[in-house]
């Protein structure tokens, strides 16, 4: 069975944003709108200050607080892991944004572009009315890893399948696959690195997994 996760290196991310570039070019997400985000972190006491930097953003959990509360069931969970939200079913309600505990998931009133009322060429391209009033997040871009699968490749291993968040990232920190593959990068990077999720005590399950030096964090 597959099971699709992302795996974060905070080792090797650099805050360089151009994960979130890429989504938000790829995707056509209105300002203010980041479904994958990196977060600028600052640990320690001066003068033993580390700064890191966490990419963020629908963690696709085992267990999806939002999939509890949807009243419409336009938000759904897929046998491979992938969380997604059937924009035709959502009633823009916003139980799901109050549910999720990652902050992951967005809801805008009107069409807006990045400059007043004139649109870039992939807001224009990809400006989609059917996105207004009701909620969006990160899919792990499932029609891209669908599409992908569909003509032999293999996500995590193939750009053309792969997120492009994972695939733009030029430091190699995030990467992505099937978990419930022992030979994926993703399964192989698990057994060889320590690694955590975020809220874990809160029982969700996130498919999002973090590699962190603890004893350098120290």
């Amino acid at each position: 069975m597959t099971r699709y996760a992302m795996v974060a290196d905070l080792r090797r991310c650099v805050g360089c944003q151009t994960c979130t570039a890429a989504c938000k070019e790829t995707r056509g997400t209105p300002p203010g709108v980041q479904w994958r985000r990196v977060l600028d972190i600052e640990t320690g006491e001066y003068p033993d200050v580390r700064r890191s930097f966490m990419p963020t953003g629908c963690q696709h959990c085992d267990e999806p607080p939002c999939l509890e509360v949807c009243p419409s069931t336009a938000t759904r969970k897929r046998g491979d892991g992938i969380v997604t939200i059937d924009e035709t079913l959502c009633i823009g309600c916003s139980a799901c944004i109050m549910a999720c505990p990652y902050d992951a998931r967005y809801m805008v009133d009107e069409t807006v572009f990045a400059f007043g009322e004139q649109a870039m060429p992939h807001e224009g391209r990809l400006a989609d009315k059917a996105r207004v009033g009701v909620v969006t997040k990160c899919d792990f871009c499932a029609g891209r890893v669908d599409a992908g699968v569909a003509r032999g490749l293999v996500p995590g291993v193939d750009a053309a399948a792969t997120p492009v968040c994972a695939q733009s990232c030029i430091s190699g920190a995030l990467q992505f696959g099937d978990i419930d593959d022992p030979a994926s990068p993703v399964s192989k990077l698990l057994a060889e690195n320590r690694c955590f999720r975020m809220h874990e005590e809160l029982g969700t399950g996130p498919g999002f997994y973090y590699l962190w030096d603890q004893e350098a964090a120290a």
